[in-house]
């Protein structure tokens, strides 16, 4: 196989992979990101959420239930009682965690208001963002890098960020895996969606064959 054959074959699989795979964890969460204090502070809150050892649908229930408990700020989150993070966080099915993420969603939206005016588009403006990020309580390297896979769609600079995980994914599914030769796989504005859909590869042996069998079938 050329070279160019086996770029157009990546292109390809990369397509298929946006098509079938290719949700944002935020969609999937029902936020619409926009770069505005609350979507970015749910999907925060849905980065903390999925960074724990638990099911990624369960993490994404989580973020749901929290977000229709009213807790879609920082100042929401810290208004709640402790009490009534856990009940969200329990009717979204995330109890292995939830007396310690409520703990932590509790103090983290403190940080954040008392830091950051609750908004963090501050954090952007800041040029040490990933360490800034870091300091929320519970937001490990696994959380920044969920965030900051996602949040590259309203925050451009930041991308392409394909962390480990979708590197991982790229790989499983046969395609490049430094984030320079990712990017030319798809336009800019599918990064994110793009990164999703190697996440859920890398999590998933069964995305990985859908979309090898969907380009085959297609070519």
């Amino acid at each position: 196989m050329t070279q160019t054959q086996a770029r157009t074959q990546d292109r390809a699989r990369a397509r298929t992979l946006l098509r079938t795979h290719g949700e944002t964890y935020a969609e999937q969460a029902g936020i619409t990101l926009r770069d505005t204090p609350s979507p970015l502070y749910r999907l925060l809150v849905l980065s903390h959420l999925l960074s724990a050892r638990i099911r990624a649908d369960i993490a994404v229930a989580a973020a749901r239930a929290l977000s229709d408990a009213g807790m879609k700020d920082a100042r929401r989150m810290a208004d709640a009682t402790w009490q009534q993070r856990v009940d969200a966080l329990g009717a979204g099915g995330y109890r292995r965690y939830d007396e310690r993420t409520a703990t932590q969603l509790g103090d983290g939206a403190e940080l954040l208001l008392r830091e950051y005016k609750g908004d963090l588009r501050h954090m952007r403006e800041d040029p040490h963002t990933e360490d800034r990020l870091r300091e929320m309580p519970g937001i490990g390297p696994t959380g920044v890098a969920i965030f900051l896979r996602e949040v590259q769609r309203v925050w451009p600079e930041f991308g392409p960020y394909f962390d480990r995980k979708a590197q991982q994914g790229a790989e499983r599914l046969g395609l490049p895996t430094s984030p320079g030769r990712l990017q030319e796989l798809v336009p800019q504005r599918d990064f994110a969606p793009f990164a999703a859909g190697l996440v859920r590869a890398a999590l998933d042996k069964k995305v990985v064959e859908d979309v090898r069998e969907e380009t085959r079938a297609a070519a």
